[in-house]
């Protein structure tokens, strides 16, 4: 399956606009055989909202307006997309990724790790278990942004079968390093291929640095895009590759395992629950 990542500038508080973006990219990416186009974080609504309140008018539900709208070019252009928005819940919004076909949406997912940044400051953190979706023969795995800083989340994925992970994303500066090796590590520790599409332009005087990239399972990158300008990023995926957990080198000599050599009875302090103040929330 071919894929797509597209870094590119979106418009605050603008879906309209967003959307327009959303149509062009579909046309030229599954024209040019992709079957899945990843966009940014938050790409329906922008990210630099400065409360709740400015936020709120610019989040839907997941099957809202954009998302139906979403449906209705996937069907037109036969393609898959993941792309990210403000989802409102009651009182509750959510940073959220959706992934959406020809026949719907397939799954959506809510960002567990929140930084003090944008409209992070805001959101409610994500309340629901990491999830694979299948679609196509290919096993997908979402999760956004600041959320690859930890490795807990994609190994999660991981050990429930995703072939590829997909995060969304505003990386900022501060995050070049984030962004030049952590996806790249991610990974190839996980034997998974990797995608991750980020912003460029600049929102309320904030910039991103661009820097969207597609890894294989053995960790190599298959496509990077600049730090500042608008581009797109494909590659090919191989479900049957990112399965294949265990490696020979050498016969008898060298293989290489890290699903199966894993020592989960050694890892309990991960798990243990903390009371660090978090930045920002806990702290004035």
């Amino acid at each position: 399956m071919q894929i797509s990542a597209v870094q590119t500038d979106v418009t605050i508080a603008n879906s309209a606009a967003n959307l327009e973006r959303l149509r062009k990219h579909i046309a030229i990416e599954s024209a040019a055989g992709s079957q899945l186009i990843v966009f940014p974080e938050c790409f329906v609504s922008g990210y630099c909202f400065q409360s709740l309140q400015e936020a709120i008018p610019h989040a839907q539900p997941v099957d809202g307006a954009f998302t139906q709208s979403a449906i209705q070019l996937c069907r037109e252009f036969d393609c898959s997309i993941v792309y990210g928005m403000l989802e409102l819940v009651g009182n509750d919004v959510f940073n959220t990724a959706v992934l959406v076909g020809p026949q719907g949406v397939a799954g959506s997912y809510r960002k567990v790790h929140l930084p003090w940044l944008g409209v992070d400051r805001f959101t409610t953190p994500g309340d629901r278990p990491f999830e694979v979706i299948e679609m196509e023969g290919l096993r997908i795995g979402m999760l956004i942004c600041y959320d690859a800083g930890f490795p807990e989340a994609p190994r999660t994925l991981a050990l429930d079968g995703a072939d590829l992970i997909v995060l969304p994303t505003n990386w900022p500066p501060g995050a070049e390093q984030l962004a030049e090796y952590a996806i790249n590590t991610r990974a190839m520790e996980n034997s998974v291929y990797f995608v991750a599409a980020n912003r460029v332009g600049q929102e309320r005087g904030f910039e991103f640095i661009g820097f969207s990239r597609i890894c294989d399972p053995a960790g190599k990158t298959l496509a990077v895009g600049d730090h500042q300008n608008e581009c797109v990023l494909r590659a090919s995926v191989d479900p049957a590759r990112a399965r294949k957990k265990r490696f020979t080198r050498v016969p008898k000599e060298h293989m290489i395992d890290r699903m199966a050599d894993r020592r989960p009875e050694m890892y309990s302090r991960l798990c243990e629950p903390h009371e660090l103040p978090r930045p920002g929330r806990d702290d004035d």
